[in-house]
Order: structure tokens, then C-alpha cells, then sequence
């Protein structure tokens, strides 16, 4: 019988007598760092009501381009809301169960730590809340599977098989594991399918408020690598992993809701694309600020081997409905489903940290609103045709240290980040694209070893 996912604790002492009778011993305090790692304290069963009361302390110099060492004491409060129990680990007697709980990170002045990734989200959208609406977004998370690990030879992907083909083997225990292992942990797949490259694969997850889906999208890639090995094999959220392959994305879909009504706020079925003035208004913010926010969203040297490649991937900035080219689509909805417009950002990929993306998406899309932004003209024709009509499109930066460029400049992600996270993350990032300059690539040596 499958597991259930644990009720929503109000109470310490309530989530740790449950937590016992489940045979749970030990507890995973869980956090991100800038580049949305996960990181963890452990803890006993025993001490999650205090550690609910009064936190628990790390050193937060100690985790890289989180804090200065003259801020390094940080204490972690678990939100009972996110409590689940790791369903993939063997159930062992001598060795008892382990649970996951995430975190808020704070000062020992209690007070919320300015750097944690989680706090900024939680930032935006009770700001929204302020103003009547919730930030909803369901994510589409592609990624491969292969048959080794890195430094194990050549990627070797786990199937040749395409777009929806129907896997078998590894993968399709690997994702019906997933998907059991998630709905046990309180998270929804709403399906999951093959993409186009050989190995690769989607997984696209049910409508949360960002926060929720925020934890979600963590929890997930979590599941997914650690459930891969446990099956013989490596799965990898790498933006582009394979020269010749389909790059991997993380699309979002989203909208606005009353927090009143729950209304979805962006529909008007009277337009012909089905959005309202609020949905045309936000839509236009994050198309005005995609260049500056680009880092963010698309955060490796890699993420631009996908953007650029085109295919699927965004590369002007632009909207559409059927051109799937373009960096936002408004997915056509059939009539009965009139009430459920959307709109999804094809920018992010899956390795960008979620709570700091849906912080700049939910923030653009706000200043849109707030500025009456007017919406361009969609953009449905082929955009891949270069031609001189297209070159006047704006397009998104064409590497990590172009869209570095756009972020330093970026008054919108100074505000929806908060200065801490701003700096810490640019600095990160400027040193990874620092490194990346020092390595002599493969493709040099092949194009001029043998000619210079």
C-alpha cells in the first residue's frame, strides 16, 4: 500500500508522537543556499519541539556565499507545514526512519536572516497578499537520464526514445517511483512523459501557491537523483548536457489569484487570448524586465547553450500562443476551460534556484500591473527564421556573462531579492564565469591544436 503524506502539524508535540509511531528517529533540517543547493542539519525526534521553540544554531559563514563570517550564527526554524518522511530510504528496525522538514533561517536577534533564499519568496508574495492576490504556478521540470555517472566515460543516455514515447526498463520504474515517492511527501505530479532527447524526460507538477511549489520543485529534483541511483543509474537537471540534444527547461505556468475568491484574475474570455487587463499588464512587466532577471532564471554557463541553441528554448523576447519559440506563451484552453488562462514563462531551466526566480518573475509581473505596462503584439509566426524583420526583436543575453551585465544594472532584483542576496549571488556567479574563462575547452583543442 502506498504511503500517505503526513496532515498539516499545527503543533510540535502532535508532529513528533505521529513521527514516532511511523518509526521516524531522526529529523532533516533543510535550507537552501544562494544557489539553491540543499543543505541539512540533522536532528533527533526527540528535539523537534524545541528546535520548533527555539530554533537550531548553525554556522552560516560555513555554507559558500551565504554569509559573512561576521554574521555566521544562524538558527534554523522548521515550518511544520513542509514535514514529510523520506519515503525512499529502506525501512530498517536497527536504524529507524528519517523525516524532512524546510526551514526559515533567522539571526539570533530573531529575526529573518536578509540571505535566505526561502525568506525572499516568503517576501513577495505576502506583499502580494497585501494586495488582494496569490502568486500561483504549476512548473515543468525536464531533465536526463543516464546509464553512469559523471567521469564514468561518455554521457550515455538511457534510452533513444522521443517525445512521448512510452519508457520501459530503468526510467519507467524510476519515474512510477518518483511520482509515488512525491504524492507520499504531500507534492502532486499531474503526469509525467518522455521528451524529445534520447534519456530525457518531463515532469510536470500540479498548481501551488509559489511558496509550496517553490519546496516542491527541491523536493523533486531530491527524489528524482536520489531514487535514479537507487536504480543503477544518474539523473541530472544540467540545462544542456549533450551538444547535439534537446536542451532541458523548467516552464512556469502562471496566474494570479483573488485571495478572497480564488478567482483566477488574469482570464477574460472576451479577449482573444483569453487575458484579462491584469494578465496583459503582467505579462508585459516580465517581458520588459526578461534581459535583467535572465541570470537568474537561466543561472549557469550551460543555461545559454540551451537558450541559444533555440529549438523550443527562448531566444528573442517576445509572446505568442502556438509559437513555441517565444520566452512567454499563452496556452490555448479549450472552451469549457475558458476560466483557467495562464501564462508560462519558457525562460527558466531546472537548475535555477525556484525561490529566487518566482520572486523577480512574481515582482516583474507586479510592476507591470502597477505601471499599466501596455502588452506588444504576440509574435506567433516561426521566430528561428532570421531575417531582417527579426532583427529588431530584443533578445535574451546570449551567455552567464552577458545577463551578469543586465542583472548588475537591475533596481527590479535589488528589491525582489534584497540587497544580501543580490550581492551574494552576483558574486557567486561573476567568480563561476571567471572560472569558466581559465578552462581550455575541448572544442579549442580540436579546432586549433593542430592548425596554430
Amino acid at each position: 500500500m502506498l504511503e500517505q503524506p503526513l496532515p498539516k502539524y499545527t503543533r510540535a508535540d502532535e508532529a513528533q508522537a505521529d513521527l514516532r509511531d511511523r518509526q521516524v528517529r531522526a529529523v532533516d533540517l533543510q535550507f537552501t543556499d544562494v544557489m539553491g543547493m540543499i543543505k541539512s542539519v540533522t536532528i533527533d525526534l526527540d528535539f523537534l519541539p524545541a528546535a520548533v521553540e527555539a530554533g537550531v544554531w548553525f554556522d552560516g559563514s560555513a555554507v559558500e556565499s551565504f554569509a559573512r563570517v561576521a554574521e555566521s550564527d544562524m538558527y534554523l526554524l522548521p515550518d511544520l507545514s513542509t514535514l514529510a518522511v523520506l519515503p525512499w530510504e529502506p525501512q530498517r528496525p536497527d536504524v529507524g526512519r528519517t523525516a524532512r522538514v524546510f526551514c526559515d533561517v533567522y539571526t539570533p536577534n530573531a529575526q529573518p536572516f536578509a540571505g535566505d533564499p526561502r525568506g525572499a519568496l516568503r517576501r513577495a508574495v505576502e506583499a502580494a497578499a497585501q494586495q488582494g492576490v496569490r502568486y500561483c504556478v504549476a512548473p515543468e521540470l525536464e531533465y536526463y537520464i543516464f546509464r553512469d555517472p559523471p567521469g564514468e566515460g561518455p554521457l550515455l543516455a538511457d534510452d533513444q526514445a522521443s517525445y512521448f514515447d512510452a519508457s520501459d526498463g530503468a526510467a519507467r520504474v524510476i519515474r512510477k517511483r518518483t511520482g509515488d515517492a512525491l504524492r507520499a511527501m504531500g507534492v502532486v505530479v499531474e503526469s509525467s512523459h518522455h521528451e524529445v532527447g534520447g534519456g530525457q524526460h518531463e515532469l510536470d507538477l500540479a498548481p501551488l501557491d509559489a511558496l509550496q511549489a517553490a519546496d516542491a520543485i527541491v523536493t523533486a529534483r531530491m527524489a528524482l537523483r536520489t531514487i535514479a541511483r537507487q536504480e543503477g543509474r544518474f539523473a541530472s537537471f544540467m540545462p544542456k548536457p549533450i551538444t547535439s540534444a534537446p536542451g532541458s527547461g523548467m516552464h512556469v505556468h502562471q496566474w494570479l489569484a483573488s485571495c478572497e475568491t480564488g478567482e483566477n484574475l488574469f482570464t477574460d474570455p472576451t479577449h482573444d487570448y483569453g487575458l484579462s487587463a491584469a494578465g496583459q499588464h503582467f505579462l508585459a512587466g516580465q517581458l520588459a524586465h526578461a534581459r535583467e532577471m535572465c541570470a537568474v532564471l537561466a543561472p549557469l554557463v550551460n543555461s545559454y547553450r540551451r537558450l541559444m541553441a533555440g529549438l523550443e528554448a527562448p531566444i528573442f523576447v517576445t509572446w505568442a500562443q502556438l509559437n513555441r519559440g517565444a520566452l512567454v506563451r499563452v496556452p490555448r484552453l479549450a472552451e469549457g476551460q475558458r476560466t483557467g488562462t495562464r501564462i508560462e514563462m519558457r525562460a527558466p531551466d531546472p537548475s535555477c534556484n525556484p525561490y529566487l526566480a518566482f520572486a523577480v518573475l512574481l515582482q516583474a509581473g507586479l510592476r507591470g500591473m502597477r505601471d499599466e505596462l501596455p502588452l506588444p503584439p504576440a509574435a506567433d509566426e516561426e521566430l528561428y527564421e532570421v531575417s531582417n524583420r527579426r532583427r529588431h526583436l530584443t533578445t535574451l543575453p546570449t551567455s552567464l556573462d552577458a545577463a551578469l551585465e543586465e542583472l548588475e544594472s537591475s533596481e527590479l532584483a535589488r528589491e525582489a531579492l534584497g540587497l544580501h542576496l543580490y550581492e551574494r549571488f552576483l558574486e557567486a556567479k561573476r567568480l563561476e564565469w571567471q572560472d569558466y574563462l581559465l578552462v581550455v575547452s575541448p572544442w579549442e583543442l580540436e579546432r586549433y591544436l593542430g592548425v596554430y
